[in-house]
């Protein structure tokens, strides 16, 4: 009990110093509510998007990886190196997977080209023409919403039938139902047979614009050479994942006589790839944020320190009575320590509470999504803390020392 006392009233002591200098305190505290608002929203952004790019940016499918002629590479030279020696995915690469991999639960086939489609007097444009093979269907984050899938005999017969995206519905039939009716992609008129449920957006760009048409149909529109081809590769289970895209990378290299030390003339992107790629950038950004808010916390900490220090030279003959009466040193150097620790830690659940009103104004009026987790809550409160504690140090030491007789005697 002894021990909540004697820190309940150095509390007590620093609210009512915040309550009687408001300005003084403000100020005092702007460099901590600062830097808090700042680290709670970079937190914010980027756990927000962490979760927003698994879900919706990453997420190829359920257990899905897939090959592609280049995956994911981030540098000039080594794209250009990749253009010299990786060959494009073919259909013959695909049946070769299909028939040859043991463990996936699937192999599909999909390739992309972007064009205009028109139907019943409208016009989409730039529309993702998607050519996929009926298995892309199960295995792929869009459903279907009315009608059906591009089926095996729509390949098979290398039927002219579509699936379009919600925003091509809209846009071309904004009033009427369009299972049945015509459309004209690239030249050929098609018959939509199926319309996909909205996806949004992600980060702003429309996600339901497209038209899905027989692979086969595609080809013979747009050609069998390009680089759009991707094969997709659908496991049994997340726990499948590392051993099936081993083996269909050991087919792919056995396929193109790849020696043990050549790299791979393809590119193999999962959905951890992705993110291994997207966290990559966010700790760049992470850590410049760091060092913008260590300069925040730095410039606060100095102004509790000269508040602080100014406090004491305010509290002299206080403190000297206090230890005529028998307070130690170990007691006014818990009583400002404790007092600048309150302080900040007011200063931090401010800068939490602004964050958290931003946050969720950025997220209701912006595309970007915002996440504060509960750890970062934490976290921010212990450092606000912990800058009062150290820069309470040296003005908490000070007015341990003094001599009570001296004390008694300053005049203000």
């Amino acid at each position: 009990m002894r021990r909540i006392s004697s820190i309940r009233e150095p509390a007590v002591i620093a609210f009512e110093t915040m309550r009687t200098h408001k300005l003084r305190s403000f100020l005092m505290l702007l460099g901590i509510i600062l830097s808090v608002s700042t680290l709670i929203l970079v937190v914010a952004l980027i756990n927000g998007t962490n979760v927003y790019i698994a879900d919706r940016v990453a997420n190829l499918g359920s257990d899905v990886f897939i090959i592609t002629r280049y995956g994911i590479i981030n540098d000039q030279q080594a794209f250009i190196r990749a253009t010299r020696r990786n060959r494009q995915i073919t259909w013959d690469d695909y049946v070769a997977l299909r028939d040859g991999l043991k463990l996936p639960r699937a192999v599909g086939l999909q390739a992309n080209a972007t064009d205009q489609v028109r139907g019943d007097g409208h016009t989409a444009d730039d529309v993702r023409i998607r050519g996929v093979t009926a298995n892309i269907g199960p295995m792929d984050v869009e459903e279907v919403a009315r009608g059906r899938y591009i089926s095996d005999t729509d390949n098979d017969h290398r039927s002219a039938v579509t699936m379009l995206g919600a925003d091509v519905v809209k846009k071309l039939f904004p009033s009427v139902d369009p299972i049945g009716r015509d459309v004209n992609i690239g030249g050929e008129l098609f018959t939509v047979v199926g319309v996909a449920k909205p996806m949004g957006s992600i980060l702003g760009q429309p996600q339901d614009n497209f038209a899905y048409i027989p692979i086969q149909t595609w080809f013979k529109i747009y050609g069998d050479h390009t680089d759009s081809i991707n094969i997709n590769i659908q496991a049994r289970s997340a726990g499948w994942m590392q051993r099936t895209e081993d083996e269909a990378r050991a087919l792919m290299r056995a396929r193109r006589h790849l020696a043990p030390n050549q790299d791979d003339n393809f590119g193999l992107i999962g959905s951890d790839t992705i993110m291994q790629l997207w966290n990559n950038l966010t700790a760049t950004l992470a850590g410049a944020m760091v060092g913008f808010v260590s300069i925040f916390l730095v410039i606060g900490g100095i102004v509790v320190m000269n508040v602080m220090l100014a406090s004491v030279t305010e509290r002299t003959r206080e403190i000297g009575v206090r230890k005529s009466l028998g307070a130690k040193r170990n007691d006014i150097l818990a009583q400002f320590l404790i007092e600048s620790a309150v302080m900040t830690a007011i200063g931090g659940a401010i800068g939490i509470a602004v964050a958290w009103l931003l946050a969720v104004i950025l997220e209701r009026t912006t595309p970007l999504p915002m996440q504060v987790p509960i750890s970062a809550v934490i976290v921010a409160l212990l450092v606000s803390t912990s800058v009062g504690v150290f820069f309470g140090v040296y003005p908490a030491r000070r007015a341990a020392k003094l001599d009570p007789i001296e004390a008694l005697r300053f005049e203000n």
